[in-house]
């Protein structure tokens, strides 16, 4: 109830207020564009967009400036905020099962060694690491009730009528630890993406990015940023938990599903 929280005091003001600042930012940014837009030369998704509006705003197509806005929020929002936490799930398996670190950092001194910057073309080199990193984003289940969507018009679903404007909310945990299609689906196992003889398989059930014309439009972007930042973080660095300090897996839930604070040691290779 949007309308009810803006007037209610709380916690949940600062994040409006944050939100306020990124938007007056974003707004600006937009303004300066318009300025010195050369329409024969876009330098960024700002210059392509403000073209395709052509100076005029058509807000049943999409392209007016309130649109642009929020499109750059989720630019900031789904390019950002869901890596991050992806890769803080990352790091904190990889401290909570050494073995397997030990294991990709085996892989990648066999494949890359210690000195070469790994690159997205050795992933198919790599189907251990591969593997870790599908198992860190299934387990992580960081939206898990997925971005909410509406119904644009009446439908029928098997048994179920789904009424025109309804919002529709896909829980994403049904398949990424469905009993049915993982061997063993609430523990952290990289054996459910590498078949018998070690090579990286795909499963139907992993869905993080969702499903369907509505998929996340940065998939193949945020699949190339977790290959490269995780692999290059565990070729040069060993992590390991403080002495004395056992990691908890446990979870807080906010903007995404992300670990508790925790800390690690991280020490060069």
């Amino acid at each position: 109830m949007p309308w009810l929280m803006k007037r209610l005091p709380g916690a949940h003001q600062k994040l409006f207020s944050i939100t306020k600042e990124l938007i007056d930012f974003i707004q600006i940014k937009i303004r300066e564009h318009k300025e010195n837009l050369d329409p024969s030369s876009p330098r960024d998704y700002i210059d392509s967009f403000l073209i395709e509006m052509g100076g005029k705003e058509d807000t049943d197509s999409g392209f007016d400036y309130t649109n642009l806005c929020f499109c750059i929020m989720d630019l900031f929002g789904a390019g950002t905020e869901t890596t991050t936490t992806t890769l803080h799930w990352g790091l904190l398996y990889m401290i909570y099962y050494p073995d397997i670190q030990e294991h990709v950092q085996a892989e990648i001194d066999a494949v890359i060694g210690p000195s070469r910057q790994p690159s997205m073309s050795d992933r198919d080199n790599l189907p251990y690491t591969n593997a870790v990193i599908h198992e860190i984003q299934r387990m992580g289940n960081i939206i898990p009730l997925n971005v909410p969507r509406t119904a644009n018009k009446d439908t029928v679903l098997d048994k179920y009528t789904i009424p025109k404007g309804t919002m529709v909310l896909a829980a994403l945990n049904s398949v990424l630890h469905d009993e049915s299609q993982w061997e063993t689906p609430h523990s952290f196992n990289p054996q459910h993406f590498l078949d018998q003889d070690g090579k990286f398989r795909k499963r139907d059930a992993f869905l993080p990015f969702s499903t369907g014309k509505r998929v996340c439009l940065g998939e193949q972007l945020a699949r190339m940023e977790l290959f490269l930042f995780f692999t290059c973080l565990l070729q040069r660095f060993k992590l390991s938990y403080p002495a004395g300090e056992q990691p908890s897996l446990e979870f807080t839930m906010g903007g995404t599903r992300a670990p508790k604070p925790y800390r690690l040691c991280v020490v060069p290779r």
